[in-house]
């Protein structure tokens, strides 16, 4: 079961995110967000049984570097990373599977 964790205004530096490893997903969103609640469920369920995904909430808005550096526009927004580059993102998801097909992008099938 996947632990809920809140949006953090404590986010790495684009640098710090450009130099991690393996699979990442960005969770740009905030806490009172609708969008961001509503999705929170599917998140949850795709990314909770993955412990090999570094999954980092962000919380987002204006001025807010990381955000701006990933031209984030709406919440929640799903930047999935793999060794520093992006490779998939998934805007206002209303469902399971754009997070499954995005995942699978990042994390090889075993």
């Amino acid at each position: 079961m996947a632990m809920k964790t809140e949006y953090t205004e404590k986010a790495p530096t684009r640098e710090a995110v450009d130099a991690m490893s393996g699979a990442v997903v960005l969770d740009f969103g905030t806490n009172w967000c609708g969008h961001c609640n509503a999705a929170r469920p599917f998140v949850d369920q795709v990314l909770g049984p993955h412990d090999g995904v570094v999954h980092v909430k962000v919380e987002d808005g204006s001025g807010r570097p990381l955000g701006r550096s990933f031209h984030v526009k709406l919440w929640p927004t799903l930047v999935f990373l793999h060794d520093g580059s992006e490779v998939a993102r998934v805007v206002r998801p209303t469902a399971a599977a754009p997070i499954e097909a995005a995942l699978a992008q990042i994390v090889p099938r075993g």
